[in-house]
């Protein structure tokens, strides 16, 4: 206990070191400390119990609430789905204080909500695509995989037993058939099923299907208990634009925390032989990043999840008015993950959630994303698979403008002055084609060189420190791995996760507008001059504060309550080895050198 003491004031400690402790949200530590108790089920919702989970609701409503008009998908003692939240938020649009006296839906929610029980049967465990997330106009949504016929059957048999015969969940009302109730065509029970679900896909207007399985279809005892729209022999799904991109399973999880949290240099076994679908993704959607997917299995966990953020973040960002689809097998493990990831981040920047201050941001990701839609934390906790500390200790990874949705827009708003040469046509370019930066003028240079070119897989540090080619490749050592999960690699660690300095920027426009003529927002190429915006060195600042203010107050909550009783199974009484690193001094900050 005294250890823990010491690893809770160290974490205060540090945060007090870089400024301010920021306040927590009221009540964030009462909701870790029952998050790390109990699994959530709606139909628990009673007793003293059941009050703690309604006040945590209560919450979350209120935090939608101070951005967007949203009605409420009824679930009430998980009649719908027992472990998807009790009041499921549709978030319609954004509003302001004043508007919400005079908010009109623009959803009929009666329809909607027929159309949710109509299709939960076609998704693993019943978790039916929920939208959660509205960022301009676009619903991005969660869900667990399709079902596969062993869950089908077993599932509308079951429905269909015990409801007297009339099972809503998939039959209508109007045509039901002998055959329908018999279940005697797998093709008729899967087109009517997985046809409402492709139905509120299409209600949600949503063309994005991102599926983060490994494994094509997920078997058990032989059995395939799920499939994906990926492996759908009917090709139900083909209007819509779906993505492979595996990544690891929370097992994977276990071997971050053995390594001593740290992410950098593990990778994933691919050569398992439960993994079996690859990575894949239209070119369309690949080109403008910059990344070579074909090494998707040469990643670390860093690299990998880094990328998979930018390539959703790309989605959601373009002018296709589409929204998107992230899931993977039960959908409550690496789901939540990059859908906590995305809201934090587009939070970051200023594009949702803006009236929310970081430890508010922080409750309804943690409460709502990870809690309400069943994320079984007691159990990955005993098992030592530390997804959900991963995901809020990633966010000093992220800080950088590379991540950033703003970007994008920022370029796109940019006046040009020759309609034949843009500047989105020239940031495409690769380094070869565009000769020394230098050269330019020296806001084009800083813009041109924010992001690394080596496909988003190194850091500032090691793009500027470790040499291409076989050197780097040398520079990395395989490492005996006590588990079939991983493939570890040593490499050395970078001097810090930082940005580059102020100093080199400094630098680096002192020394190339001694070299052109040009003014500080022009420059010149050919006879076509083109405006560039000043970098908006404030603006990344002030991402980059935000995000730390929430992984600073994740930890030191972490820290006082989850990290208490990660420690409380060791036989021998000694602090974990989460604990281990807040004693050691939790680098709250991104610009520290912890590992943590």
């Amino acid at each position: 206990m005294a250890g823990a003491r010491a690893a809770a004031a160290a974490s205060t400690g540090s945060s007090a070191s870089s400024g301010n402790p920021q306040p927590q949200e009221p009540g964030l530590g009462e909701l870790l400390e029952e998050f790390s108790r109990t699994q959530y089920r709606a139909k628990d919702c009673s007793g003293t119990g059941g009050s703690k989970v309604e006040h945590i609701e209560k919450r979350c409503l209120e935090l939608f609430g101070r951005d967007y008009c949203y009605s409420v998908i009824q679930n009430v003692n998980g009649d719908i789905c027992g472990h998807y939240p009790q009041h499921i938020v549709f978030l319609e649009y954004e509003s302001s204080e004043k508007e919400k006296d005079t908010f009109q839906s623009t959803v009929q929610v009666s329809k909607l909500q027929d159309l949710v029980n109509r299709s939960k049967t076609a998704r693993c465990r019943g978790r039916f695509v929920c939208p959660v997330i509205l960022f301009k106009g676009k619903h991005i949504c969660r869900s667990a995989t399709l079902a596969g016929w062993g869950e089908l059957y077993g599932r509308t048999g079951y429905n269909y037993i015990f409801s007297g015969g009339a099972d809503d969940a998939w039959a209508d009302a109007e045509d039901v058939t002998e055959e329908d109730c018999a279940l005697r065509s797998d093709t008729h029970l899967f087109d009517k099923v997985r046809g409402y679900d492709i139905k509120l896909l299409r209600y949600l207007s949503v063309k994005y299907i991102c599926d983060l399985m490994v494994e094509n279809k997920k078997v058990k005892f032989g059995v395939n208990v799920t499939s994906s729209e990926k492996v759908d022999k009917a090709q139900r799904y083909a209007d819509f634009t779906l993505l492979s991109i595996p990544y690891p399973g929370c097992e994977f999880f276990k071997e971050y925390k053995d390594r001593d949290y740290m992410a950098e240099g593990l990778i994933f076994n691919w050569k398992q032989d439960y993994v079996d679908a690859p990575l894949s993704i239209p070119d369309f959607l690949t080109c403008s990043l910059n990344i070579d997917w074909s090494q998707y299995q040469s990643w670390d966990l860093v690299q990998q999840t880094q990328n998979y953020l930018k390539l959703l973040l790309s989605i959601i960002n373009s002018d296709d008015d589409s929204g998107l689809l992230v899931h993977c097998i039960s959908g409550w493990d690496r789901t939540p993950l990059f859908i906590s990831l995305l809201r934090l981040s587009l939070w970051a920047d200023g594009l949702i959630h803006m009236s929310l201050k970081p430890a508010e941001i922080l409750y309804l990701t943690v409460a709502y994303d990870w809690f309400l839609f069943g994320h079984m934390l007691v159990d990955r906790l005993s098992k030592g698979e530390e997804i959900f500390f991963f995901c809020f200790n990633f966010l000093k990874h992220i800080i950088s403008e590379e991540f950033s949705a703003l970007k994008t827009q920022r370029r796109k708003s940019l006046p040009a002055r020759d309609a034949g040469f843009t500047l989105e046509d020239i940031c495409m370019l690769r380094r070869k084609d565009r000769g020394s930066t230098t050269s330019l003028g020296s806001d084009f240079s800083l813009v041109m060189e924010s992001s690394p070119g080596a496909a988003g897989s190194f850091t500032y540090e090691t793009v500027e420190l470790v040499p291409a080619g076989t050197q780097t490749q040398a520079a990395w050592r395989k490492s005996h791995s006590s588990s079939p999960q991983s493939v570890l690699w040593n490499r050395p660690p970078p001097p810090e996760d930082r940005l580059p300095s102020h100093q080199g920027l400094v630098e680096a426009k002192s020394s190339s507008s001694s070299s052109s003529n040009h003014s500080d927002n022009f420059f010149r190429m050919g006879s076509s001059p083109l405006e560039v915006p000043r970098p908006r060195l404030s603006a990344l600042s002030e991402r980059e504060t935000r995000l730390q203010e929430v992984r600073s107050a994740f930890l030191a909550s972490y820290s006082s309550t989850v990290g208490l009783r990660a420690a409380a199974p060791s036989p021998s009484g000694a602090i974990g080895g989460l604990l281990e690193q807040f004693v050691r001094g939790v680098g709250l900050r991104g610009t520290s050198s912890s590992t943590v």
